[in-house]
Order: structure tokens, then C-alpha cells, then sequence
């Protein structure tokens, strides 16, 4: 897919998505990486220096092994009184409140939650959709299942940039990316969770729109524009294209800071 745009020179006129296919389901222990470059070149899918590789978190957590049997869980008293206002299995919400600093909204099929990596987000990222374990733990007759989020998002991307250069000679920039819903908006839309590589932020305060005026406040959240463009052929449900390259995007020079950049802080934040 390649969408073409006007602007200015900082601004790309070209950029293309591309879905790598042909990656299988990944268990834990897989090296990430070499699974990606390995699809990649099975297409004849050569990564070049400036792109970026979009992989969603539940690709990453799966390979880091971040499954929980609900069944292991015993929920306390506070999940279980959200889990009578939630409808929500007790199980689920014990594990959510463990990933979570806070709750900021609950009611009838929600739990809106600080995550203790610092963003805010429905059930603390926890995913039961395409979560299921490998079939040798999944036979044993547990369950059901749950998958967390990555521990370490951040680092998490470093490793697969270092392994996608060991593997390919070239070192992409990496978004790992996640399904956030917002306020006062219906249905979600791909966000970044985990960065390197690139400045998650492209502040543009200080230049002139076309009137010569100066832009005061401008700042766009490049990362999670990444994350947001890659769903679009990634998909959210059986397509299984669990890594996109996104080519064309300028990418300048920056603060490296990680997606914690991303994150407004709660003082900062009117809707908290």
C-alpha cells in the first residue's frame, strides 16, 4: 500500500506499507528477529537503511512468553467488586489490577487503567483474542488464557533492531504497537508502545505555516503516526501479517526517549 501527500520538506510526499507475509505463529524462545528477516527474504523483501519495521506487541509478547492461565489466578477482593460493576472475569481483573497503578474509569464492559509503563488504556493491554498458547501446554486441559503486554516494551524493540541488523545488515527503526481506544472517540487505532531507533516525537515549534506564522505548540507523535498507518494492512484479526515495514517516512534527528514520551503526564492531563 503507498499513500502519497503534499507538504513541506520535512514532510514525506511518498510512503509505502508493506505487510511481510509469510511469518508463522510465534512461540516462546522464537528468535523474533530471524523470524521476521527470514519471511522477509522468502519474498525477496529487502529491508533498507531509513525503514521501519512495525510489529504489534502480542507478536512480541508471545515470543517473550508473556501467557498467564487464568486459571492460576486467584482474584482478590477489589477485582472482585470490578468484576461485579465490569462483568469482566474476577481472573482477568486481578491481573490487570497487578499490570495497572490505578484505575481511571470503570462501568459495564470497561476497565480503563494506568498502566504501570505509563499510558492509559482498557484492560492494562491484556489480550485473550489470538492469545493461545503453544499446543503442547494448550492440550494439558488449563485455561483459559491470557497474554500481557511486553515487560519492556523499549528494550524489547532494541533487541529486535540489534537482531533484524545482525540478520540483515541493515538496522530498521522499530515500533511496537498496540490497539488503544480513545475519549470521546468510537474504536481503536494503533499507538506505539515500544520505540528505537527513532524520535517518537517530531517537534515542530519554532517553524512558519504558509503565512509566516510560528507554530506554537505543534508537536506530532511520529511513533504512534508509524503504529496507526502499519494497521492498515497489518489487520486486527486472523490476517496474520504480523510485521509491517512502513518505507519513505523521513525520519530526523531527535531525542531518543523511548515511547514514555509519548505519555502525557498525569498533571498535565485534564481528563485524569
Amino acid at each position: 500500500m503507498t499513500a502519497s501527500t503534499d507538504g513541506d520538506a520535512d514532510c514525506a510526499a511518498r510512503v509505502e506499507l508493506i505487510a511481510v507475509p509469510g511469518v508463522p505463529v510465534v512461540e516462546p524462545g522464537d528468535d523474533l528477529a530471524a523470524v521476521i528477516a527470514a519471511a522477509a527474504a522468502a519474498v525477496d523483501l529487502t529491508l533498507r537503511a531509513g525503514d521501519v519495521v512495525v510489529v504489534p506487541s502480542k507478536v512480541v509478547a508471545r515470543a517473550e512468553g508473556r501467557f498467564v492461565d487464568l486459571a492460576t489466578v486467584d482474584p482478590g477482593p477489589r477485582a472482585a467488586e470490578l468484576a461485579a460493576l465490569t462483568g469482566k472475569d474476577p481472573r482477568l481483573v486481578e491481573l490487570v489490577l497487578r499490570e495497572s497503578t490505578a484505575v481511571s474509569r470503570a462501568g459495564r464492559g470497561a476497565l480503563i487503567v494506568q498502566h504501570r509503563l505509563g499510558f492509559v488504556t482498557a484492560d492494562a493491554g491484556i489480550d485473550q483474542s489470538n492469545a493461545a498458547p503453544p499446543a503442547a501446554v494448550a492440550a494439558r486441559g488449563v485455561g483459559p488464557w491470557a497474554l500481557l503486554l511486553p515487560a519492556d516494551p523499549d528494550a524489547s524493540a532494541a533487541r529486535l533492531r540489534a537482531g533484524l541488523e545482525a540478520a540483515a545488515g541493515v538496522a530498521p527503526a522499530i515500533v511496537i504497537s498496540d490497539s488503544f481506544g480513545r475519549p470521546f472517540r468510537v474504536g481503536t487505532v494503533g499507538c506505539a508502545v515500544g520505540v528505537a531507533g527513532l524520535p517518537p516525537l517530531r517537534d515542530h515549534r519554532g517553524r512558519s505555516d504558509l503565512f509566516g506564522r510560528p507554530l506554537e505548540r505543534t508537536v506530532t507523535a511520529l511513533a504512534d503516526q508509524l503504529a496507526a498507518a502499519a494497521d492498515l494492512v497489518a489487520g486486527q484479526a486472523g490476517e496474520g501479517r504480523a510485521a509491517v515495514v512502513v518505507r519513505g517516512v523521513r525520519i530526523h534527528e531527535g531525542v531518543e526517549a523511548g515511547a514514555a514520551a509519548l505519555y502525557r503526564q498525569p498533571a498535565e492531563d485534564l481528563y485524569l
